[in-house]
């Protein structure tokens, strides 16, 4: 049990309502002289509560002191359950190995990454589309190049993002100093522009009522809606962006669970290169949450509106902000990206797709509104009427698993839930029977269709 105060030390994850620390910051400065003259970063007073994954892992731990005896199912935190392909680990066991002998042994290696890494980026995951292996930036996972892009970019930029959408980048905005003042009654922040997206404009923003912005965040496929936007929803995109003057950032992170002809990249849009930035990971597509491994492409094409290379800047972010990826973790990557390593790592994508489709068909067969898992690991589940976090904790209560609600992601997923794939196949039928059993015959109120 921890004790909190807003002066002390607090474990990560854990803080106060705003609210109650400003109280106890008023009264700590007037009291005992623990607090310094140092004031709070007036950015990071504007971010809304804790950061969602964390929150979620509070109200699992809350729950489990509830039910001790529970056998809890988590399909929230997208966090992969499958271990990483013998070959793959053995690899990054062999360079930690050599780290011991003085032939093995290596120390700091290039901030940009390993260029044989980098050169099999660019030849596994951009052939055809002619991005050079010095526009690939090796880094410890694409949610710590989305900070770094933000660096990159200051706080006088105006941003949109996707309704739903991945938290960081308006937790990041939030930090950096764009995004303005909470707006309570609309749920949003003043200065961002927020695109919808639901089934009723098939999950793409209507671009011709959005406002231009400096900077385009744009998850394909979408993380929570799973969502792979088409090549004519791309090519919309990118000639918007042309037309504005505006820089998209490309999260494509989970572009290896794409099946059907939806890009994988936004470089295989005619023109993208003087207008995107992409980032990625090896997180999502082999298991490699907790090694840490990503990568961010910035084409020599693009500029600023001065005519200066975006990638030296973000070369200099890089270098002043970054050692470099672990060597170990890169040596994994090198694995991942050989014939042998790439085909173990498709039977692992293709046992979380066949969870996906197990949990469509559950949800589906309950007369619910399901969306995604198909080119993506996480299903969108509809509940008209219903407030997101309602769903998210009578799930809980009643079948011991644990979900995303969908507001979490923005005021568009008020009404949804996201349920991830990653997960053993046994707790996923499990998980499938539960909640057949609540929501079947009406039991729940939160069924309403």
């Amino acid at each position: 049990m921890y004790k909190l105060s807003a002066c002390s030390s607090m474990p990560c994850g854990i803080s106060l309502p705003p609210k109650i620390v400003l109280g106890s910051l008023r009264v700590h400065k007037q009291g005992n002289g623990r607090c310094t003259n140092v004031p709070r970063n007036v950015n990071l007073e504007k971010l809304q509560n804790n950061y969602l994954f964390p929150e979620i892992s509070k109200r699992e731990l809350q729950h489990m002191e509830k039910y001790p005896n529970a056998k809890v199912i988590s399909l929230g935190i997208g966090d992969t359950t499958e271990p990483i392909p013998e070959q793959i680990s053995l690899s990054m066991a062999n360079y930690a190995h050599a780290l011991s002998t003085a032939e093995g042994y290596r120390g700091y290696g290039a901030e940009q990454g390993n260029q044989a890494l980098r050169k099999a980026i660019a030849e596994t995951f951009y052939k055809g589309v002619a991005i050079k292996d010095t526009e690939v930036f090796v880094s410890d996972g694409s949610q710590c190049d989305i900070s770094r892009l933000q660096l990159l970019l200051g706080s006088k930029v105006t941003i949109a993002v996707q309704d739903p959408s991945f938290p960081a980048y308006i937790d990041s905005s939030v930090i950096i100093g764009q995004a303005g003042d909470f707006q309570d009654k609309t749920g949003r922040y003043q200065n961002i522009e927020y695109m919808q997206l639901g089934p009723q404009n098939n999950f793409f923003p209507d671009l011709t009522i959005t406002p231009r912005t400096d900077i385009i965040f744009f998850c394909s496929p979408n993380n929570p809606t799973g969502h792979a936007a088409t090549r004519k929803q791309l090519q919309q995109l990118v000639e918007f962006a042309r037309d504005n003057g505006s820089i998209i950032i490309f999260d494509s992170a989970y572009a290896t669970y794409i099946s059907d002809d939806s890009p994988k990249s936004i470089f295989e849009i005619p023109g993208a290169k003087e207008v995107a930035i992409e980032i990625s990971s090896f997180s999502k597509f082999a298991g490699f949450t907790g090694v840490r491994l990503g990568w961010t492409v910035v084409p020599e094409e693009l500029l600023f509106s001065g005519g200066f290379p975006v990638i030296h800047d973000f070369n200099r972010i890089v270098c002043t902000c970054f050692n470099g990826a672990s060597n170990i973790a890169q040596a994994g990557g090198l694995a991942c990206l050989s014939p042998e390593g790439f085909q173990a790592i498709r039977a692992v994508i293709d046992y979380y797709k066949e969870n996906a489709r197990i949990l469509v068909d559950t949800f589906a067969s309950l007369g619910l509104e399901v969306y995604g898992g198909v080119n993506a690991p996480y299903v969108w589940v509809h509940f008209p009427g219903s407030k997101s976090w309602n769903v998210f904790a009578e799930i809980l209560e009643k079948t011991h698993i644990i979900t995303v609600p969908g507001s979490g992601f923005g005021p568009g997923g008020a009404e949804y839930i996201r349920i991830s794939a990653f997960g053993r196949r046994e707790h996923i039928i499990e998980a499938s029977w539960r909640l057949e059993k609540l929501f079947s015959k009406g039991k729940s109120p939160l069924l309403t269709v």
